[in-house]
């Protein structure tokens, strides 16, 4: 379901938000992207089936019935741990990029094509109490 336009303006406003008090914090967590997340689930049950196959390779050449079974639990369930991946990213819808935020050296240009500026900050604020200050501020325009 997307998001109206008012959320996304408030989402976006968020966003900013915390790129403007931690842009560590933002950076890092801005480059967490599911898809990255899925090739590593996929790889991680590829390579989990591949030791689990030379464990079976090992335990037949070796003629250890304990090693073999217990190379294909470990295929078996890197097999399941695949699927479940596989299932997990079928559920989610492509991700849409995020809109970008305009780096503090922009703000002179963006100022002279029509944007606001944003106001200073004082001493910080819980980020609820600002939240709210920009809500009523919306409110009474």
């Amino acid at each position: 379901m997307p998001l109206s336009e008012h959320e996304q303006r408030v989402l976006e406003q968020i966003e900013r938000s915390l790129y403007a008090d931690d842009p560590k914090f933002a950076a890092t967590v801005r480059a967490i992207d599911p898809r990255t997340r899925q090739r590593h689930r996929y790889a991680r049950a590829i390579v989990g089936a591949l030791i689990g196959l030379a464990g079976v390779a090992v335990g037949i050449a070796l003629s250890r019935n304990t090693i073999t079974v217990a190379g294909a639990a470990v295929s078996i369930l890197a097999l399941v741990y695949g699927i479940f991946a596989w299932h997990r990213g079928a559920e989610r819808p492509e991700p849409q990029p995020a809109a970008p935020m305009a780096h503090p050296s922009l703000r002179g240009r963006l100022h002279a094509a029509g944007h606001q500026p944003r106001a200073p900050h004082g001493p910080k604020r819980p980020i609820m109490q600002r939240f709210e200050d920009r809500w009523n501020r919306r409110r009474g325009e």
